[in-house]
């Protein structure tokens, strides 16, 4: 029987969680780990943790760049399409501590792995020992009871995120639950988003929804005011295929889609637009939008100036601004921005209205 110290010793060796964990690049050029730079430089102070385990994550999302059935080993797969280096735990949590004046958010993502839970706490407690800046836990369902949500609220956590995804039942199941061996289930996704919102209170809990897995612009917009109603934040990405995964020749929505989805929900969420002021065309897709006032203009000039086009993310410790922006979450770094980790300027206002082809829906 191998005893304990030799498991220990073996977990080190292989360098996973707890005493491993993966940054994204982002993360790592603003701690200093790696050189590089972005291709418009801006303030980055949101870093995002990502569990590791030899046999990575259980579950196997059919868009996932971490997906169980993802060809090649794990410590080579991408997670939304970027680089995670792997990096000791202690270290990054001293190099965190060092920073920590230029930090505005940090967020531990889990995997779907029988070891996440007891590894998340393991990890979230030497954090709080050492850095304060707000921590969030992008959480794996599975993993998860109230139990166990009330002991991360307890140690310090200060924000939940689910990622949710699929934003209805059937494209939850397409895409999560008809896989072999799946064991992700839409209710229980449910579950723990209530259970996060009782417990961490409102606006504590952010629900990830992304755009293009078949689901059409009423069911989006359906959702974003059943999460306003419960007080709960959508965080909006736009799905970009991961090579070698099951979606890899599935097309990313059209810009012009995009763009108004990203619209909708800002005026829901910032002008209270009402459920009236929206039809739709036989398929689910926008056919007008009557915006109140001037809620529109306000948006696209100065006194709105591109916020809705802007990486939604957990906010900074004063709540004024997105503390994590994840840059390149929606797109390549090739890529034109589809969210701007910083605030568009001029020129990217005027792509963004171009679009947005607005005189196709608005009178």
């Amino acid at each position: 029987m191998i005893s304990t110290l030799e498991n220990t010793q073996q977990e080190t060796e292989r360098k996973i969680s707890p005493d491993f964990v993966r940054i994204s690049a982002a993360s790592a050029m603003a701690l200093r780990l790696r050189s590089g730079r972005f291709s418009r430089e801006f303030d980055f102070g949101g870093i995002n943790i990502l569990l590791n385990y030899d046999n990575g994550c259980l579950s196997d999302c059919s868009y996932c760049g971490l997906a169980r059935t993802r060809p090649g080993a794990y410590e080579e797969k991408s997670f939304i399409r970027v680089e995670w280096p792997l990096v000791d735990t202690d270290e990054l949590i001293d190099r965190m501590a060092e920073h920590e004046n230029k930090l505005t958010r940090l967020c531990i993502s889990m995997v779907t792995h029988g070891s996440a839970y007891k590894d998340t706490v393991e990890i979230t407690r030497k954090l709080r020992e050492k850095v304060k800046t707000p921590l969030s836990l992008l959480v794996a369902p599975p993993t998860l009871n109230t139990e166990r949500l009330q002991t991360f609220k307890d140690m310090g956590v200060d924000m939940i995120g689910v990622g949710l995804d699929a934003i209805t039942p059937e494209t939850f199941r397409k895409h999560r639950t008809d896989v072999p061996n799946g064991s992700l289930r839409w209710d229980n996704y449910w579950h723990i988003i209530n259970e996060s919102r009782r417990i961490f209170g409102p606006w504590k809990v952010n629900i990830h929804t992304v755009v293009g897995l078949g689901e059409t612009d009423k069911e989006m917009i359906d959702m974003f005011y059943h999460l306003k109603e419960n007080q709960i934040l959508p965080y909006l990405f736009s799905f970009n295929p991961e090579a070698e995964s099951r979606l890899a020749d599935w097309d990313k929505a059209e810009i012009k889609r995009w763009r108004r989805i990203q619209l909708v929900k800002h005026l829901i969420e910032t002008y209270d637009l009402p459920k009236e002021a929206l039809t739709y065309h036989e398929d689910g897709s926008i056919k007008k939008l009557n915006a109140p006032d001037n809620s529109v203009a306000n948006v696209l000039s100065t006194l709105d100036h591109g916020t809705p086009f802007m990486t939604n993310g957990c906010p900074n410790e004063a709540g004024t601004d997105v503390g994590c922006t994840r840059p390149y979450g929606s797109y390549r770094p090739s890529e034109p921005f589809r969210d701007y980790p910083f605030q568009p300027e001029t020129g990217d206002m005027a792509e963004i209205r171009a679009e947005l082809a607005l005189e196709e829906i608005i009178n």
